[in-house]
């Protein structure tokens, strides 16, 4: 397994605590940063050489910013394009480059958001990467599906205890004026089934898309959203 963050250290330290539970060898980390096409170039490059091959990558890098339409900085919008989206191109381009190379019937998933289906107040720019990302996932798999790459997105609902939802706690609470603990309950009193999504309720999804059982679906946007968005 190669983990990949911005922040080698950070990859490196998830590396070492699954190779302490799983045996030396079994993750590598990398730093790399999904908006540089030389950096995942490189990135290709140094997983190639460790692994030999590509079965499976799931693109999870996201940033977002929460600001009313007249406050939306255009830096904000396009870090938001770059890392939700352009990343997303650039991973997809070049490690579906190496499964097409080693005859590889692979999975590619990516992480998106039901902002991707429906649209999100003062989140404009991460709404707009995430409905492009809906784009790319189906056009991936019309160009790979005759190398039996599949190609989905995962759309999450909200992650509650996720690093980047709760750095989002004090930007959510003024926009809803309410106080920053009480920002998970309001958004678990919209969810049918009322609770937020979970690291399982993400993995669950993840491991049968990626397994051969789903190897005859393709180009789906699948909700994992507890009922909050259902087409």
């Amino acid at each position: 397994m190669a983990v990949v963050d911005i922040q080698s250290d950070k990859a490196a330290n998830v590396a070492q605590e699954i190779n302490a539970e799983y045996g030396e060898g079994t993750a590598y980390g990398f730093g790399a940063d999904a908006t540089s096409e030389q950096s995942v170039l490189a990135l290709s490059r140094g997983v190639d050489e460790i692994f030999g091959r590509v079965d499976l990558l799931v693109y999870s890098a996201g940033i977002a910013k929460a600001a009313f339409i007249s406050d939306f900085q255009l830096g904000d919008f396009d870090r938001s394009l770059q890392v939700n989206l352009v990343g997303y191109f650039l991973c997809a381009r070049e490690f579906s480059r190496l499964m097409i190379r080693d005859g590889i019937q692979g999975r590619i998933i990516q992480i998106n958001s039901k902002s991707g289906k429906v649209g999100s107040k003062h989140n404009s720019g991460y709404s707009a990467a995430k409905f492009g990302g809906v784009g790319l996932t189906q056009s991936l798999a019309l160009d790979l599906a005759e190398y039996g790459i599949t190609v989905h997105s995962l759309m999450l609902g909200n992650l509650l205890k996720s690093p980047m939802f709760q750095s989002l706690l004090p930007q959510y609470a003024t926009k809803l004026g309410i106080k920053p603990e009480q920002v998970e309950q309001y958004y678990i009193d919209k969810v049918p089934l009322k609770r937020g999504c979970d690291y399982q309720d993400v993995l669950n999804m993840l491991l049968f898309y990626a397994s051969p059982k789903a190897s005859y679906c393709t180009g789906q946007s699948i909700n994992v959203t507890g009922g909050q968005v259902m087409f």
